[in-house]
């Protein structure tokens, strides 16, 4: 998705791009001989990581070289015809790129895994991957690292009854430790990621609405979700999901949920289209990004006895609608417990 979106934006000058890995796990390098901007001459990578000492000098050179191989890769290194350079780097360097200062730390991980904190002109965003918290050294590394920045994303894998009993040793963190190292950092906004595979979107919802809890301004990060900083703060956009067959209808709902600001609200609404995955609705009310909304459908059953449709979804996007005042609103609806009553 990224590769595609710069292709459409370069110009015949093509892509210089500096790219920080963190480690050199699967999970984390399993995109790199996919990703087509590699195999155009025009562009230009500037690639940082750590020097591993299961590998020795150019750990990264050789990782990616090791990834091609035949017969792991039907493309050897050489049809990745764009500039490559490799600079190796430690937890406690610092450098600048165009005007933005990159800070880099050690975390808690199986075979190394460095943390980045990139300063820019318009704020800071801290990534935060791969680290199990517990380490006093590695927790005042992400404490530096993650203090006072506009974004934090955070490793948040397992619930904290997992990191506490199954899952202690592997090198991830929970979004209750996400929330408390936002809170001691002084964080500005924070978003879990490195959600396990085994967590089902019902899960992470559960994460995140427990975050929210102790930590308003949370998120989940999802895929298409972008995040924009400037001068007048963090953005957040979720990508269009409105997908599936749709019907163009037009039907009145009771919608609740939380606002923008932080309260709740009830209103009667108008569904205008709907699917199988989702509605896009007219509310007076703009409901958060990410957050839960309980729509309810009066519906007609078959001896025409009226039952209710109840409906939990989250909001992925806001838009301002036709009519005068009102905000659309996009709903993915999301598993739920059968709440059709008559």
């Amino acid at each position: 998705m990224l590769g595609n979106r710069w292709e459409e934006k370069s110009t015949e000058h093509g892509i210089d791009a500096h790219i920080l890995v963190t480690h050199y796990h699967w999970d984390h390098i399993q995109g790199i001989p996919f990703f087509h901007p590699f195999y155009q001459s025009q562009n230009r990578f500037h690639f940082y990581s750590f020097q591993s000492k299961y590998l020795g000098p150019e750990s990264l050179r050789k990782v990616l070289e090791a990834q091609v191989a035949s017969p792991y890769f039907p493309v050897n290194l050489s049809m990745m015809t764009a500039a490559r350079e490799f600079q190796e780097i430690s937890g406690g360097d610092q450098f600048e790129v165009n005007g933005t200062r990159v800070t880099a730390r050690w975390l808690n991980h199986p075979q190394g895994c460095l943390g980045y904190r990139l300063d820019t002109p318009g704020g800071s965003i801290v990534y935060a991957p791969d680290n199990e918290p517990g380490v006093p050294e590695f927790d005042e590394n992400l404490r530096q690292l993650a203090a006072g920045a506009d974004v934090l994303i955070c490793d948040a894998q397992f619930s904290p009854e997992q990191l506490a009993t199954s899952r202690k040793g592997w090198g991830h963190s929970s979004w209750l430790e996400c929330v408390k190292l936002a809170r001691q950092a002084k964080a500005q906004n924070l978003f879990l990621f490195h959600h396990d595979p085994d967590s089902s979107d019902k899960m992470v919802d559960g994460y995140l609405l427990a975050a929210r809890e102790e930590f308003k301004p949370s998120w989940a990060a999802m895929e298409g979700m972008t995040i924009s900083l400037s001068e007048k703060g963090v953005d957040v956009a979720l990508r269009d999901s409105r997908v599936g067959q749709r019907r163009r209808l037009r039907f009145s709902a009771t919608i609740s949920g939380i606002g923008e600001d932080g309260k709740s609200f009830e209103e009667k609404a108008t569904v205008r289209d709907m699917s199988l995955h989702g509605a896009y609705l007219a509310l007076t009310n703009r409901p958060a990004l990410q957050s839960d909304v309980r729509v309810i459908i009066e519906a007609s059953a078959a001896d025409n006895h009226p039952s209710l449709l109840s409906l939990r979804g989250t909001v992925v996007y806001t838009e301002p609608a036709t009519e005068k005042y009102k905000t659309g609103v996009g709903v993915l609806f999301v598993e739920d417990e059968d709440r059709t009553r008559d």
